[in-house]
């Protein structure tokens, strides 16, 4: 058994905020008998790579589950309803900075197994559209880590990647 040694147990001690790395879930949504993803293309004055291709992603909220954090982003992102237990883990990327991160990022990639609903930009002042796009005429411009994690996906990998070490 451990004890901490000031006596105090985990629960009790106050998150070290100057130091925690950002926590980050990104959906991989798969229309594997069309054979599309579903995309989001940044708007012009998204304050990270503005214009670039990427999945649909964002930050977790404190005390927030992971998978949470996923089906809340895709509905924020896209209207799309996926159920927390419907996402499997598709990928890891874990940055040592970014642009509000500057303790480094760990993005779990999730693939949907099960969603409802149809695409919408519902983040117009954020992204430029949100659509689906052929498996095999993924956009060049794309966010490098999460083009990264979508190239593993559709090559039947489960797999990690880090950026900046």
């Amino acid at each position: 058994m451990n004890t901490p040694i000031s006596g105090r147990s985990p629960a009790s001690l106050p998150p070290a905020l100057e130091s925690m790395t950002l926590l980050v879930a990104a959906v991989i949504v798969h229309d594997e008998a069309a054979g599309r993803v579903l995309l989001i293309q940044r708007g012009p004055q998204a304050k990270f790579a503005p214009g670039s291709w990427d999945l649909p992603v964002g930050k977790s909220e404190p005390g927030e589950p992971i998978t949470v954090t996923g089906a809340r982003e895709l509905k924020e992102e896209t209207g799309l309803i996926v159920e927390p237990e419907d996402l499997a883990v598709a990928h890891i990327i874990h940055g040592s900075h970014g642009v509000e991160s500057p303790n480094g990022f760990l993005t779990v990639v999730f693939a949907a197994r099960r969603w409802q609903g149809q695409p919408v930009n519902a983040e117009p002042d954020r992204h430029a559209q949100v659509t689906w796009i052929n498996t095999d005429a993924i956009p060049t411009n794309f966010v490098a880590t999460t083009a990264t994690a979508l190239a593993s996906y559709l090559d039947g990998r489960i797999d990690v990647s880090t950026e900046g070490w």
